[in-house]
């Protein structure tokens, strides 16, 4: 019976480490690998035909291996991208094929492992990582949203502020690094419409309306498992995470009933058995009205919150069966 489960990520990954020392304990045999290993670090062989019509064939890192049919759970987190295995060739062209061939075999075997569990699926990772995609399934599911405006265009982004104003802008994505490897952030923030130019043509922007919080929320959700930590910022910072996170002050709070269901349901609708959530409150959070719903991160960080044992505990036990994701699209994106 298959049992092991395969964690894919980067090797520094400390919140991947909480879950492997945790599945050590309960004695789970664990392969950790990183894709972009891919070379005599990271060697496979795999096979399919008509008398074997699933993916078979060995695994090996440099201190494990696995039969593929001996995977029971994926814990996919954030592996290095296979780009970055190929930066020493000396063409465009070679780095782009080795890297898009690398992805295609290695992870399109890996993507696809016969009836195990994915937390989560790549694919449905990346779908879900859209805000557009978010923000409207929150409205379907009957969540407060601010009001949005995704737009280019500078009369348009005008307009909305007077509607709408205050206005904050954020980004869609994360900062990219730069080109001497640093890494860079650009904040929630709230903007003068009076600013905007013709320099808005040059790409998307999202702006929503300022909401009037009287604090933010995390809610961790893991298959049925909800964990939610109100928190502040001693300068009431308009974006928490632009300060020290050791200096945030957290507080448990209890979810909804009904905000709890229509997590659930926004998962589901994902293929995702797990997802951090970030909620504006504007009121004491007893009633749903109080929350409005900002974004979910479908590969979230959860290690730095001070409920991240039971997190870990909660991942453990979804990893090796002893709960349900919720429903069996976990297994399938």
């Amino acid at each position: 019976m298959a049992s092991t489960v395969l964690v894919v990520t980067a090797l520094e990954d400390v919140t991947a480490d909480r879950v492997i020392a945790a599945l050590h304990e309960r004695e789970v045999p664990v392969v950790r690998m990183d894709p972009a290993d891919i070379g005599p670090a990271l060697t496979f062989g795999f096979r399919i035909g008509v008398d074997s019509p699933t993916w078979g064939g060995r695994l090996r890192t440099a201190s494990r291996e696995v039969e593929l049919g001996e995977v029971a759970a994926v814990y996919y987190r954030r592996p290095t991208p296979y780009a970055a295995r190929y930066e020493h060739l000396p063409a465009r062209q070679q780095r782009e094929f080795a890297a898009a061939e690398a992805r295609h075999g290695l992870g399109g075997v890996l993507n696809d492992l016969h009836d195990a569990l994915y937390v989560n699926h790549p694919c449905a990772v990346t779908r879900a990582d859209f805000k557009p995609a978010q923000l409207q399934r929150f409205a379907e599911l009957g969540l407060r949203i601010p009001p949005t405006l995704v737009t280019n265009d500078a009369e348009a982004a005008r307009k909305f502020a007077a509607d709408h104003g205050p206005v904050v802008y954020k980004t869609f994505r994360g900062l990219p690094r730069s080109e001497d490897g640093r890494a860079g952030a650009i904040w929630a923030q709230r903007v003068d419409p009076d600013t905007f130019d013709d320099s808005l043509a040059v790409t998307a922007h999202l702006f929503q309306a300022e909401i009037p919080k009287t604090g933010d929320v995390r809610v961790t959700v893991v298959g049925r498992r909800v964990f939610a930590q109100r928190i502040a910022a001693p300068d009431r910072a308009l974006d928490w995470r632009r300060g020290d996170w050791d200096d945030l002050i957290h507080a448990p709070i209890t979810v909804p009933a009904p905000i709890k269901a229509a997590l659930h349901d926004y998962l589901a609708s994902f293929s995702l058995a797990f997802g951090c959530f970030d909620f504006a409150l504007t009121g004491d959070g007893d009633a749903p009205e109080h929350w409005t719903a900002i974004e979910c991160n479908p590969n979230g960080q959860w290690g730095w919150l001070p409920d991240a044992p039971a997190i870990t505990a909660a991942f453990a036990d979804i990893l090796t069966g002893k709960e349900v994701a919720g429903d069996d699209d976990a297994r399938r994106p």
